[in-house]
Parts: structure tokens; C-alpha cells; sequence
């Protein structure tokens, strides 16, 4: 018989990550259909091709309806009740919002690690403020490199 617990010094496993576990706590949109309703989806897609945007739908993650978001590569579970006819118009309008607010969590690592200039909030937001003009690559504390 197999023990399925955790060693003391043994890291915790995560196998599926969500926006409320990276942020530690939900945000109003997932909670209320009101705060998505007024996402314009053409004005809020970059550029003319809206194809990528086509290929978000609604999803399901631990049972909830979820939408993933690609730049954290988590899922943004949404609690309000959806329309029937309206799944992935929501889907897409939640993960819109959650782009605009900046609070998905790839956005905020382009703080520390955009390696070019970009906007912080993507292009999803006229006039964000550009990160990424000033590179450094990252070294970790005490690291030297092998001698050869």
C-alpha cells in the first residue's frame, strides 16, 4: 500500500493553477455579470484580427465555468450565472476585463522580465504605460558560472 502524503520537507504539488490562487483572492467580475456587460470586444481587441479572440471559450475548471488565460496560463473561474447563448461572449468579456484590470498575473511579471518595450497592460489598453526599456537579466544570489 502506497502513502499518498507529503513529506515534511517536501514541496507542495500544484497541478492546477487559477487566477484566484496566483492573486489570493477573487476579483469582482467573477463574481457579478454586471461588470462584464459593458466590455466592448471590438474596441477592446487589438489590431484589425480578431481571430484569436475566436478561440477563446468558455471552459470548465474543478466543476466551475472557467476561461483561460493564456499569458498565465490559468484558468479565471466565473461564478455568476451565464445565459444560455452567451457562454463564450462572457468567457471572452471576463478575460478582457481581467486584462484591462492588469491583474493577470503575466502581466504583472512584465514589470521584472519584459526583455523589449511594451505596453504593461497589453494592447488591450490605450495609452498603458511601457515596461521592458530597460532589461537586465536576472542572477541569482551567490550563482557564479561553472569555470571551464
Amino acid at each position: 500500500m502506497s502513502d499518498t502524503r507529503r513529506l515534511p520537507d517536501e514541496p507542495e504539488k500544484i497541478v492546477a493553477i487559477d487566477a484566484e490562487y496566483l492573486s489570493g483572492h477573487r476579483f469582482p467580475y467573477q463574481q457579478d455579470i454586471s461588470l462584464v456587460e459593458d466590455v466592448d470586444l471590438d474596441a477592446a481587441t487589438p489590431g484589425a484580427d480578431l481571430n484569436w479572440l475566436e478561440d477563446v471559450t468558455l471552459l470548465s475548471e474543478d466543476d466551475v465555468p472557467a476561461v483561460f488565460d493564456r499569458y498565465s496560463n490559468s484558468f479565471i473561474k466565473i461564478y455568476f450565472e451565464i445565459p444560455k447563448g452567451r457562454e463564450d461572449e462572457l468567457a471572452r468579456k471576463v478575460l478582457i476585463k481581467h486584462l484591462q484590470s492588469g491583474n493577470s498575473y503575466g502581466i504583472a511579471l512584465k514589470e521584472r522580465h519584459a526583455k523589449f518595450p511594451q505596453p504593461q497592460l497589453g494592447p488591450w489598453v490605450e495609452g498603458s504605460r511601457t515596461v521592458g526599456d530597460d532589461y537586465h537579466r536576472s542572477v541569482l544570489e551567490g550563482w557564479a558560472p561553472p569555470a571551464h
